[in-house]
């Protein structure tokens, strides 16, 4: 069975975390003129505070899921989301990774499988690895096993990336969708700019269906350069080699 999968992240929401990554942000070293410095506390370091804020989106210790997609074998895709609107009650990060987990429960026993093979675009090092990070933090147990440390040749992971650019090497998703001629990122918002980099931006101005949008391209965009990368042309042969 194979299991396509997505996640979209935003920067940390606990707070003080800002005021932490402003406590490590420091001068250059030869900024020793007061007027010097206090421009550069006024003009620079809050660059630098948003900057390295926004860059915790891409680490499990302090940044947060906000979407998860994932489709089964040619079934179709499936979602699981939040928002960030305060007192909304069972809408927080770990009542989304419970929701994802009990469906995904659902669908291995429907068809018969404890350990499904994962596949997306990167999926090894970053989108298994944030979800098991996240699952530690937020003290959730996986009902399955996410290989975040396979080996580059386990059976367990097929990553788009790796078997494109080879272990170590990287392509970037939309630069593989244009090689293959598929849609590429944006596509499904009518030409959209939009990657994982602007998510945050999108959460922020309430356009939360438009991720969940993406984030499911993303997932149909992975299932179709895994049918090209196995040359499995048809859906149909797809699931009859996963079963």
């Amino acid at each position: 069975m194979h299991l396509y999968l997505d996640i979209e992240t935003i920067p940390g929401q606990t707070p003080g975390l800002r005021d932490d990554i402003a406590r490590a942000i420091t001068p250059p070293a030869n900024y020793k003129k007061p007027e010097t410095l206090a421009q550069w506390e006024a003009e620079q370091k809050p660059l630098l505070i948003d900057d390295a804020w926004r860059k915790t989106a891409f680490h499990g210790d302090r940044g947060e899921l906000i979407c998860i997609a994932w489709a089964v074998n040619d079934e179709p895709v499936q979602c699981v989301s939040r928002t960030l609107a305060p007192h909304n009650n069972g809408d927080d990060e770990r009542g989304l990774l419970a929701a994802f987990f009990a469906e995904v429960s659902r669908a291995l026993e429907a068809h018969h499988y404890r350990r499904p093979v994962f596949v997306g675009h990167n999926v090894r090092d970053f989108d298994l690895r944030f979800l098991y990070q996240r699952a530690v933090v937020l003290d959730l147990a996986p009902p399955l096993h996410f290989p975040h440390d396979a080996r580059p040749n386990g059976e367990s992971v097929f990553d788009t990336m790796t078997a494109w650019a080879g272990w170590g090497g990287r392509v970037s998703l939309d630069r593989l969708c244009a090689a293959l001629g598929l849609a590429q990122k944006g596509s499904e918002l009518g030409g959209e700019d939009i990657d994982g980099s602007k998510v945050w931006d999108y959460v922020r101005a309430g356009r939360i269906d438009e991720v969940v949008t993406y984030c499911k391209a993303d997932v149909e965009r992975v299932r179709a350069i895994h049918r090209r990368l196995t040359f499995a042309a048809a859906p149909m042969l797809l699931a009859a080699q996963a079963d």
